[in-house]
C-alpha cells in the first residue's frame, strides 16, 4: 500500500455522516417506538433497581441508568442521547480538529447505550456493523482533540488494516451463506427474479430491475458470487492494480443495491469500508492530482511487466472458473447468455473447508507485513525519545490490532464448523467477554431469499361500526396498489421494516404488534406519527377507530405493457387470510394477547419532570414532529455539506503573493553588469511598492518604459 492520509480522511469524514444519519433517523422516531405511549416504552426495560451504578453498567451498558441522576424520564434520556450524538457527528463532518478518537468514543458509547435498550427494533445487522466500525474508528482517528492540524503516525497502516479485514469478513460471509443455506433460489440463479419485489422497501428502479429478463437476472446473481465469494481475496493481493479492481467492484454492487432498495446506511458503510483499498495516488487521481510517471530502470521495468501478466492471469482466473462453475453459454441468435450451477452442495462445502484456514493465514500474514513496514518506519525515525516514543505507540496499537483480529475468527468461522472447532478456547472467552459490545459480529445477508410466492404483506384496517372498513396505509412500506415504492434512503423506518418481518410469520411471532393495534386502538398520535406524518393521508386522524383488524395480503409488481410504457398500478396484490382478528379496546382477546407477551402496562405513566433540560426537549420535539424522518435527515446532512463546501472553496480561493526577495545569484549579476545603478534605483522602488501595484499598474509600467529608455541612450 502507498501512503493512506487521503483514504483515512475520507473514511473519518463519512463515518461522522454515518453516525449523523443514524442518529437523525432514530430520533425522529423515538416517541413512536420507545416513548411513554409507544409501541414499546424503554421505561419497560429499564427499571429503578438498587444494585451499584458499575454493576449495572456491566449487566447492561447504557448511559440511560444515569437518567434518574439528571431528572430525566427514560424517553428524554433517549432523545438526550441521540441529540448529542447529532451534535457530535455534525460537528465531526464540518470540523476536522472534531475527527478525534475521543469524539468518536463518545459516539460509539451513545450509540451501543441506544442499542441496549433497541430490542427489536434496532436488532439489524447493520446496528451491529456500525458498532463494529465505529470501535474501529476510535483506533483509526487521531488524537488531537486540542491540537489543530492532525499528524500521521505510523501505526496508522495498521489500524486501517482492521478495516480491510472487516470488509472480508462481511462480503465473503454474506457470499457464502447464501449457498449453506442451500436456498433453491440463490442455487438456482433465480434469487434475483424474486428480490426487488419482496425486499423490504424496494424504489421505484427496483420495478424497472424486475421486468429485466430472467437470463439477465441469472446472470446477475452469478456476478453477485463472483463480487461476493472470489474477489475479496483480491483485498490482500500484494498487486496494487488487482485492490483497486476489487474496489470498483465492490463499490459498483453497492451502488446497484442503493438504486433498487431502501436499506439506510448499510450499503453507505460498506461502501467506507471499501476505502481501506485506496491509497494517496489513487484518491488524487479523481481529483487530477496523479503522480506523474517517471521513467523506470530495467529492474523496475520487468517488476511491472511481471505484476502485469499476473494481473492479466487473475482476471483470466476468475473468468473461466467463473465460465467453468456456472456455465455460461451466449445464444448468439436470442441475444441472450445461459447459466446455471455446475457444482453441489457438497463440492461447496469441501471448498469452503479448503479456503477458511487459509484465508486467516491471508490475514496474519497481511497484517504482519504492515506491521515490519510500521517497525521499519519506526527505526528511522530520528532522536532517541521520538524513536522510542514511536516504539511505544507501535507496540500499543499492534497489541490491540491483533487482539481484535484474534476476536474476529469466532464470528468469522461460524461459516465453517471444523475450523470454528478448532479455535483456541482463549480466544473463545475472550470473544464472549466483548460480545455484549458488539465489538465483532457475524453477517450473513439474504441468507435466504422470502416470498418466492408473492410477497407476504400486512394490511391493517379500522372502523367505527364493524361494517365500512378503511385501510391505514404506512408511508413506505407497500400498501396502496397505485403508489409508487418511495425512496427515503438513508433513512430506516423501522416500523415499517418490522411490518415486513411480521408478515412472514404469524402475530404471535411478533409480539410488539398487539402493543401497536393497542395504541392504535387508543389514538396515540406518537405510534400514528410513525405511520403517516401527514395526517390528511390517516383515515382516523379525528378519533380513533373503534375496531381493527389486520388481513394477510400478497403482493407482486406489475409488468409493463406490450408497448414498454409503465401501467397505472405498481402493486397487484391478492388476499390470503386473517393475521390479526378484530379486536377492540377492553376486548377480551386483546387483553389476552397483552398479557400473553407480558406487554400489559397497568402501572401509571409519570409525569415528566420539569426543568431546562427537559423543557428544552420538549420544545424541540414539538418543533420536529411535524417533519418526516428523511426530510430532517436530509435537510441537516444537505447544511453540513454546503458547510464542508464553503470552507473548501475559501481555503483555495487566490490570495495576494508576497513580493519575493531576489535570489542570491540574481543580485550578484546584477552588481557585475554595466549600467545597474539606476537599474537598481528603479528596481528598489519596485520592490516598495505593492504587488497589486507591481501586477497591473500604470505607474510601474511608466517607469519601466522610462528606465528602459535611458539605459538605451546609455547604450
Amino acid at each position: 500500500m502507498g501512503e493512506i492520509r487521503l483514504p483515512r480522511h475520507m473514511f473519518l469524514w463519512s463515518m461522522s455522516v454515518v453516525y449523523l444519519f443514524a442518529f437523525v433517523s432514530l430520533y425522529v422516531q423515538i416517541p413512536g417506538l420507545y416513548g411513554n405511549e409507544g409501541i414499546l416504552p424503554a421505561r419497560w426495560l429499564i427499571t429503578p433497581t438498587e444494585k451499584p451504578l458499575a454493576e449495572l453498567l456491566q449487566d447492561t451498558p447504557t448511559l440511560l441508568w444515569l437518567c434518574p441522576q439528571l431528572g430525566l424520564d427514560i424517553q428524554q434520556g433517549l432523545e438526550l442521547i441521540c441529540l448529542l450524538g447529532i451534535l457530535l457527528s455534525f460537528g465531526a463532518m464540518v470540523l476536522q480538529p472534531l475527527r478525534d478518537s475521543m469524539v468518536f468514543l463518545c459516539l460509539w458509547v451513545l450509540y451501543l447505550s441506544l442499542y441496549q435498550v433497541g430490542k427489536v427494533f434496532l436488532y439489524f445487522q447493520w446496528d451491529n456493523l456500525l458498532l463494529e466500525t465505529g470501535f474501529l474508528t476510535i483506533l483509526i482517528a487521531p488524537l488531537n482533540l486540542f491540537r489543530w492540524k492532525s499528524s500521521f503516525k505510523y501505526h496508522d497502516n495498521i489500524t486501517f488494516w482492521l478495516v480491510r479485514w472487516l470488509l472480508f469478513r462481511l462480503m465473503f460471509a454474506s457470499g457464502v451463506v447464501k449457498l449453506t443455506s442451500r436456498c433453491p433460489t440463490w442455487w438456482g440463479l433465480t434469487a434475483l427474479t424474486y428480490h426487488y419485489e419482496t425486499q423490504c422497501i424496494p424504489t421505484p428502479l427496483a420495478w424497472y430491475a424486475h421486468q429485466l429478463p430472467q437470463w439477465f437476472q441469472k446472470l446477475s446473481v452469478v456476478g453477485t458470487f463472483v463480487i461476493e465469494i472470489a474477489v475479496p481475496f483480491l483485498f490482500f493481493a500484494p498487486i496494487r492494480c488487482l485492490r483497486l479492481t476489487a474496489f470498483y467492484l465492490q463499490v459498483l454492487l453497492q451502488v446497484l443495491i442503493i438504486l433498487t432498495g431502501n436499506y439506510n446506511f448499510f450499503n453507505l458503510i460498506t461502501i467506507i469500508l471499501c476505502f481501506s483499498l485506496l491509497d494517496d495516488d489513487q484518491v488524487g487521481s479523481w481529483f487530477g492530482h496523479g503522480k506523474k510517471k517517471k521513467g523506470k530502470s530495467w529492474p523496475q521495468a520487468i517488476i511491472s511487466w511481471a505484476a502485469l501478466l499476473i494481473e492479466l492471469g487473475v482476471y483470466v482466473l476468475i473468468i473461466y472458473g467463473t465460465r467453468l462453475y456456472f456455465e455460461l453459454e451466449v445464444d448468439w441468435e436470442t441475444k441472450s447468455m445461459s447459466s446455471k450451477t455446475a457444482f453441489t452442495y457438497h463440492q461447496f462445502n469441501h471448498f469452503l473447508k479448503m479456503v477458511t484456514l487459509p484465508s486467516i493465514w491471508i490475514g496474519v500474514l497481511s497484517l504482519t507485513w504492515e506491521v515490519v513496514i510500521a517497525m521499519f518506519k519506526c527505526a528511522c525515525v530520528r532522536g532517541f525519545f521520538w524513536k522510542l516514543w514511536a516504539i511505544v505507540q507501535l507496540a500499543v496499537f499492534v497489541t490491540a490490532a491483533t487482539g481484535i483480529f484474534a476476536i474476529s475468527l469466532v464470528p468469522y468461522t461460524f461459516i465453517e464448523y471444523d475450523t470454528h472447532s478448532n479455535i483456541w478456547p482463549g480466544v473463545r472467552k475472550a470473544y464472549e467477554m466483548v460480545d455484549r459490545y458488539q465489538v465483532v459480529n457475524s453477517y450473513g445477508l439474504f441468507r435466504r431469499m422470502t416470498g418466492v410466492g408473492g410477497r407476504p404483506e400486512v394490511v391493517i384496517e379500522g372502523s367505527m361500526d364493524k361494517v365500512n372498513w378503511m385501510e391505514i396505509e404506512f408511508m413506505y412500506k407497500p400498501g396502496n396498489v397505485s403508489g409508487p415504492p418511495p425512496v427515503v434512503v438513508p433513512h430506516q423506518p423501522r416500523l415499517d421494516w418490522q411490518m415486513w418481518f411480521a408478515a412472514l410469520g404469524s402475530h404471535s411471532q411478533s409480539p410488539w404488534f398487539s402493543t401497536l393495534v393497542h395504541r392504535l386502538l387508543q389514538g396515540s398520535k406518537d405510534v400514528i406519527d410513525l405511520i403517516q406524518v401527514d395526517k390528511s393521508k390517516y383515515p382516523f386522524s379525528q378519533q380513533p377507530p373503534a375496531y381493527i383488524r389486520a388481513h394477510l395480503y400478497k403482493y407482486w409488481f406489475t409488468k409493463a405493457n406490450k408497448d414498454g410504457s409503465h401501467p397505472k398500478r405498481w402493486w397487484r396484490r391478492q388476499y390470503v387470510e386473517e393475521f390479526f382478528p378484530t379486536v377492540s379496546l377492553g376486548d377480551s382477546t386483546l387483553e389476552s394477547l397483552l398479557w400473553q407477551h407480558g406487554i400489559k402496562d397497568n402501572s401509571p405513566v409519570e409525569r415528566s419532570p420539569d426543568g431546562p433540560i427537559p423543557d428544552a426537549l420538549r420544545l424541540l420535539r414539538a418543533y420536529i414532529q411535524p417533519l418526516s424522518g428523511p426530510l430532517v435527515l436530509w435537510t441537516l446532512f444537505c447544511t453540513g455539506a454546503a458547510i464542508c463546501l464553503l470552507k473548501t472553496f475559501c481555503s483555495r480561493a487566490p490570495r495576494a503573493s508576497k513580493p519575493r526577495a531576489a535570489p542570491a545569484e540574481t543580485k550578484r549579476k546584477a552588481k557585475d553588469s554595466p549600467g545597474t545603478g539606476l537599474e537598481k534605483k528603479d528596481q528598489g522602488k519596485k520592490r516598495e511598492e505593492p504587488a497589486s501595484i507591481q501586477g497591473g499598474s500604470k505607474v510601474s509600467e511608466e517607469r519601466s518604459t522610462d528606465a528602459d529608455r535611458r539605459v538605451w541612450k546609455r547604450k
